[in-house]
């Protein structure tokens, strides 16, 4: 099954497809939200897992084995199972397989469920090891929101966080992965303004950040927030000056430049115990503000 399964609620309907379990639109009163993909970047809202980022040489390490593994991990190239479904609820199972242990070499179960409300959607992450070993993973969201989503043009957009954050974030190499550098943004309170410029130089990461929450603010006052349970690390991206951002939420990150190690050595890595289950949340709520 890869077509989109469509639910409703009120006048708001979000389509998401087996393949990846992966939003790919959410529309609330007739306007649509999320990018629906383009030569740019042609996805809409991946699932990252069992990495998050790039592995260093694009493989992984456990044991004395070397397994290959893309960006972000397999799950969004995965075509998911629907194990229930209702008018406004969706729950999508992965189940690890030979495809899957050819790049993690694990018994897992991945439950990714949707539930849309009026203006707001509720998205439940589960990871189970279903193994007999300790099971090393991270896990993500990466949505790409219009920008602008309620506005004739993308100036005038910001970011707002719930707290106040780290004024610098990592630099990311030609490689995507962290180095140990620093570059300054120009943050104004807890107000991240937008631009093409300060996007252009790869995500902005914010590792362990204060805020669990944010917004992705119109100058038009309507807004998107996002609200996270359980992902320690926020960040931002684009392709200036195609039209959308990324809000994405993460409980790892890619690689350092020197890293080394097995997998369950890389950092921000989450070890789950065989029988064991790690559930993490995200909200997504439009706020409609007249101009």
């Amino acid at each position: 099954m890869t077509e989109a399964v469509t639910l409703s609620a009120g006048d708001a309907t979000f389509g998401v497809r087996a393949l990846g379990a992966e939003p790919v639109s959410w529309r609330v009163a007739g306007r649509e939200l999320l990018w629906s993909g383009g030569e740019a970047w042609p996805r809409s809202s991946p699932v990252l897992f069992p990495i998050v980022g790039r592995a260093r040489e694009g493989r992984i390490r456990v044991g004395d084995r070397t397994y290959p593994i893309g960006v972000h991990g397999f799950a969004a190239g995965e075509t998911f199972s629907v194990a229930a479904q209702t008018d406004s609820r969706v729950t999508f199972v992965l189940c690890d397989g030979p495809s899957t242990r050819s790049h993690y070499p694990f018994a897992f179960r991945l439950e990714v469920s949707y539930r849309l409300a009026a203006s707001a959607v509720s998205i439940g992450l589960t990871v189970a090891n279903t193994g007999d070993t300790p099971m090393p993973f991270a896990i993500g969201l990466h949505p790409g929101f219009r920008w602008p989503f309620a506005a004739p043009g993308p100036e005038g957009h910001a970011v707002e966080f719930e707290h106040a954050e780290a004024t610098s974030v990592p630099v990311i190499d030609g490689n995507g992965l962290f180095t140990n550098a620093l570059r300054p943004l120009a943050f104004d309170g807890r107000r991240l303004p937008l631009s093409g410029e300060v996007l252009a130089r790869e995500a902005l990461c914010f590792l362990d950040a204060n805020s669990r929450r944010l917004r992705f603010v119109s100058p038009s006052g309507a807004a998107i927030g996002v609200e996270t349970e359980d992902f320690p690390h926020i960040a931002l991206w684009s392709r200036p000056p195609a039209p959308f951002l990324c809000v994405e939420c993460w409980t790892g990150y890619g690689d350092p430049q020197d890293f080394t190690g097995e997998l369950a050595q890389k950092p921000s890595m989450r070890i789950l115990a065989p029988g064991d289950t790690s559930s993490h949340a995200i909200r997504w709520r439009f706020e409609e503000r007249a101009a």
